[in-house]
């Protein structure tokens, strides 16, 4: 074992003195022990890691290590969140995301599942975390809340980024019920929908992103080789996450001599890359919505055995502990008691009509997401990719495929619970009821997946897995439970297919461009409505003349979101107000518009570039964009509903003249399989989060000029376009 792990004191002792030695010889440039370790960390002109060492567990040491050095507080941060522990440095406004993480029991959950993890993933586990704990030592990082970081912590992560962020919120339980149940043996304070936020996607009303986040996707594409002028499969990988806050992307490429070699993109926090490429094949995910999360209405209403819930004809026991939660106040740190229940179906998480709500969440408590990841990044062929996908770890997400073998696979993937098919189960459901319980889960066989199809692509923009490809070559969606994939079709899918239809041959520089298509699809069908009824309504003569210009204007059109285009503006603020202000009358909708581009820049006739901008802020988001402060101005605009494939999901926010990206194209990749070398990737603004780094918005004019960087693979070529090199010694366990 490492001296970092060992609870000898002495050995402690020893390991602080070596380290930061190590940390003040580095600093004035003496070649130390650790500077000639076994690990070696190549940055390449973006700052992007790249990571040789003997062991797994050494690739993920350095792949952690360098996270920190270039975003630790949002490493942590993210952590923070995981453990339910966020009130203690954010105050009032965390409460609810800790209340909701310790009704889930996600700490207790994921120190169960790190007990019992097979060596492999728990050697990196140890590995993430001693990267961490050595990274604070060595350079005097003073950490906000975390003392000391625990391997445990990296299964909480996966498990609060997949459940408490993403699925919780399919639940479709209001906030204010779920204050009902908080209070309950509450101690403290008083409670409300205001100040008890939620950490969840969904539940964040008063913050930046959230708009972003309820609306934004993901897309990709796998293209045959029969259709590829390479001779081979390709892949587009780009999903759509926010530009903030824990779901940002981070790049890097690991390549260890027990055979890891990935190159790709995972939240920080991750002890590894989630999507990517090896020298095989690759994937990408976007999201989609299995019914993977049941709520269940229990009947606690006997008073005199208040912890007993009815179920098939007499009663259960309720689980029933108290939790403190600590808060940071301005007067200090606060502990905030709260009692919580849990029943067979799950923890009690709200209260409805008398009764309480109980979750339940496909593959939550079993875990298991680490060793599928490390099963999908070692696999060399479809059978060893689809034999780790068959674990059914992950709960959700599509899943695109392509190898150099020449094979393309689309999953849509998800540990579906198989259930009765006579009862909505998008509604509570009867917790008395036997017949109401899962019968275990559709096994991979049983999901909607194609392989190879006909028309020679398969795409996926969180459109129906229905529509995934052209021809006869789809899956009929009669043949699937109605739970399954409730997803319908939608623009960004449709584009796909118009871009990729036909049987023309694509080569990789005409994907390279595809990739950041700025069409507005929608724009097709919604401008004959504005020149019908501009043309046909009882205007008075002036309203007539403002929405006719408007509407001739956006008839001029080549409906392409680019930077230059004034046209779209106009459109973008149009549909704004449709769509995001409740004017369902187009007429009503233009004259807004026009009013608000007005008042905002003296016309209406305004650049997309000149509204639509880049800007990036501290990690969190949460401090808010300046117009005063530099920007880039940015093509593309909102996947859905306009059906742009370039995605920057932007808003209007009161007191701002621009309109901010906080979402969309966020890590993008282009992989041909004939030459994995030359793989392309971006990320939105750059690897380090530091303001005073050159990598901090480095890549955001590749971004703005929609070009992509080359990402290094091959050892050889990674030496070459390295401008730096550091050594790291992670001695193993």
């Amino acid at each position: 074992m490492s001296d970092v792990n060992c609870a000898c004191p002495v050995c402690q002792v020893f390991y602080v003195i070596r380290i930061c030695l190590a940390g003040v010889l580095l600093m004035i440039g003496v070649s130390t022990p650790a500077d000639d370790g076994n690990v070696t960390v190549y940055r390449d002109e973006w700052g992007v890691p790249h990571i040789y060492g003997p062991t797994d567990a050494s690739v993920v040491y350095g792949f952690v290590t360098a996270q920190a050095e270039d975003n630790f507080w949002q490493v942590e941060d993210s952590l923070i969140q995981s453990i339910g522990r966020y009130a203690e440095v954010n105050g009032e406004s965390a409460l609810g995301a800790d209340w909701l993480n310790r009704a889930l029991r996600i700490v207790e959950l994921s120190r169960a599942e790190w007990d019992v993890l097979p060596a492999e993933p728990k050697a990196l586990t140890v590995a993430a975390a001693s990267a961490l704990n050595d990274f604070v030592l060595r350079t005097g990082t003073k950490a906000r809340l975390i003392e000391r970081f625990e391997p445990w912590h990296f299964t909480a992560f996966a498990r609060f980024s997949t459940y408490q962020l993403f699925i919780f919120n399919r639940t479709g339980i209001k906030s204010e019920e779920i204050v009902a149940m908080a209070k309950t043996g509450q101690t403290s304070a008083a409670l409300s929908t205001r100040n008890f936020r939620l950490g969840t996607l969904a539940a964040r009303e008063e913050q930046l992103l959230a708009d972003a986040q309820a609306i934004a996707g993901s897309n990709t594409w796998a293209i045959a080789p029969s259709r590829s002028r390479t001779g081979g499969a390709m892949l587009f990988i780009n999903p759509h996450q926010p530009y903030f806050g824990p779901g940002q992307w981070y790049e890097g490429h690991v390549h260890s001599e027990q055979g890891l070699h990935f190159s790709g993109a995972g939240f920080f926090g991750s002890p590894l890359p989630t999507i990517g490429h090896n020298e095989h094949l690759g994937w990408s995910h976007t999201v989609n919505t299995p019914d993977v999360v049941d709520v269940y209405s229990l009947a606690v209403d006997d008073p005199e055995q208040p912890t007993r819930y009815a179920y098939d004809g007499g009663t259960r026991d309720l689980l029933t502990w108290d939790d403190a939660i600590k808060v940071r106040t301005a007067t200090g740190v606060e502990s905030r008691t709260f009692t919580f229940q849990r029943s067979h179906h799950g923890p009690i998480v709200a209260k409805r009509d008398g009764k309480a709500l109980a979750v339940r969440m496909a593959k939550f408590e079993e875990g298991g997401q680490l060793e599928q990841r490390l099963g999908m990044i070692k696999a060399k062929t479809l059978d060893e990719f689809q034999a780790a996908l068959a674990r059914l770890a992950a709960p959700m997400f599509n899943t695109m495929y392509a190898d150099a073998a020449g094979n393309i696979y689309y999953a849509y993937y998800g540990a579906v619970p198989r259930r009765r098919t006579d009862i909505d189960w998008l509604q509570p459901v009867d917790g008395s009821d036997p017949a109401n319980e899962w019968q275990g889960y559709h096994p991979l066989g049983e999901l909607p997946t194609l392989t190879n199809p006909p028309a020679g692509y398969l795409q996926n923009t969180n459109a129906t897995p229905f529509l995934a490809t052209g021809g006869h070559g789809n899956l009929k969606g009669t043949q699937y439970p109605k739970y399954m994939a409730p997803e319908e079709d939608n623009n960004r899918a449709r584009n796909s297919r118009l871009l990729l239809g036909g049987d023309r041959k694509f080569g990789f520089i005409d994907l390279l461009r595809m990739t950041w298509d700025t069409r507005v699809l929608e724009a097709d069908t919604m401008l004959p409505v504005l020149a019908v009824e501009a043309a046909t309504r009882d205007l008075a003569p002036e309203e007539f003349k403002r929405v006719n210009d408007a509407a001739l204007h956006l008839l001029k059109w080549d409906r392409q979101a680019r930077a230059d285009s004034e046209a779209m503006s106009l459109y973008f603020q149009w549909r704004f107000m449709m769509t995001q202000m409740g004017i369902s009358d187009p007429v009503v909708a233009m004259l807004q518009a026009m009013d608000e581009l007005t008042a905002r820049h003296g016309t209406w006739k305004v650049k997309w570039g000149e509204l639509n901008r880049l800007q990036r802020r501290h990690t969190s988001g949460l401090t808010g964009f300046d117009d005063a402060e530099p920007s880039l101005a940015v093509s593309g605009g909102p996947g859905d509903p306009f059906g742009t494939i370039f995605n920057v999901y932007s808003r209007p926010v009161p007191g701002q003249k621009r309109l901010y990206a906080v979402a969309g194209h966020s890590y993008v990749a282009l992989v041909d399989f004939t030459n994995v070398d030359d793989a392309r990737s971006l990320l939105v603004f750059g690897e380090r989060a530091d303001p005073q780094s050159p990598h901090y918005m480095d890549q955001a004019a590749l971004f703005a000029d929609r070009k992509y960087k080359r990402a290094w693979f091959n050892r050889e070529d990674v030496v070459k376009a390295a401008v730096s090199t550091f050594k790291l010694n992670y001695p193993g366990h």
